[in-house]
């Protein structure tokens, strides 16, 4: 009986070099040929064809991209490229020394895990030669500035176990330093929200709740304000339901006149290969519209593709 030979699903590496490299030549650039290579590989993938790349044609692919394509779905291929410590390092420096941006450096520290934080602190000052906490301290004071600079030196665990007995303590020490006084003792929300695992603090958010019937959050943005306050926002959120805070920061992205681009790039290229399921089920279930139809009636032409191709099927 003859064997039945199933296809390759995917091409080598070495195939998608030579379809890319096709789709470069010639006038004019396929653009969708591009897209639809790189929109579905993953990062290891898209690191070995960027090898192959160089191999065959001695030429770095990112610098032929950056020339072939345009506009926004340029900047968010280009984005997509790097592995994503890299590319948190990528954004951090734009955000930190040119197009100075807290409340996205914020948005990038807060929302990740202590092991990305090593390893993008190590990649930040491989690439750029100076420290990530140098760039910080250059722009940022005061709260936000300790807080960051906490969050980055800070180990926590990255486990499930909670002490009971700490969270209750914690829960209290939180209910001292804001509600129960005139003014905030900033201090506290810092060493607590800087030092606490995932699992600790959101116990200590719902143990506020049960002990003081308020919403940790709600207390927070009512004792702190500006970007300290959405730094704090975002770590307790993160701790809590990462998918809901991301499908927030796009639903901002996209709301009232015109859509900030740069944040929707930001956010569906960081969270692609993290937790997009998370954050399409977080934003369908508060929107009853799916993330795809909102991206889909707010970008257009290859840029629209991209993205769409990156969030995947439209499952509601």
């Amino acid at each position: 009986m003859a064997t039945l030979t199933i296809p390759p699903v995917l091409s080598s590496p070495r195939d998608d070099a030579m379809h890319l490299y096709k789709a470069f030549k010639g006038l004019g650039c396929d653009t969708s040929a591009v897209i639809n290579i790189l929109a579905h590989r993953d990062s290891a993938q898209r690191a070995l064809i960027a090898n192959e790349y160089k191999v065959m044609y001695s030429e770095d692919l990112t610098k032929r991209l950056s020339s072939e394509l345009s506009g926004n779905v340029k900047k968010a291929v280009l984005l997509w490229m790097p592995d994503p410590a890299r590319r948190d390092a990528i954004i951090l420096r734009d955000a930190l020394t040119t197009d100075i941006d807290l409340k996205a450096a914020t948005e990038v520290i807060c929302s990740r895990t202590p092991t990305q934080l090593q390893h993008l602190k190590q990649l930040y000052h491989a690439l750029h030669g100076t420290y990530l906490e140098h760039a910080i301290q250059a722009q940022a004071s005061g709260d936000l500035e300790q807080l960051l600079l906490a969050y980055l030196s800070t180990p926590r665990s990255e486990g499930f176990e909670v002490d009971r007995t700490m969270v209750d303590h914690d829960a209290k020490a939180l209910y001292k330093a804001g509600e129960k006084r005139l003014g905030t003792d900033e201090k506290t929300f810092r060493v607590i929200f800087s030092g606490r695992s995932r699992a600790h603090l959101a116990a200590v958010s719902s143990a506020y709740h049960s002990m003081y019937g308020r919403e940790l959050k709600k207390v927070v943005k009512s004792e702190t304000s500006g970007n300290f306050e959405h730094a704090l926002v975002t770590i307790l959120q993160c701790a809590e339901n990462p998918g809901k805070y991301f499908a927030k920061v796009l639903r901002k992205a996209m709301k009232g006149i015109g859509t900030a681009d740069k944040t929707l790039i930001r956010v569906i290229v960081t969270r692609t290969e993290i937790d997009m399921q998370y954050i399409k089920a977080e934003y369908h279930k508060k929107h009853h519209k799916s993330l795809n139809d909102a991206v889909h009636s707010e970008t257009s032409g290859h840029y629209r593709t991209f993205l769409l191709s990156l969030l995947g099927p439209n499952h509601h």
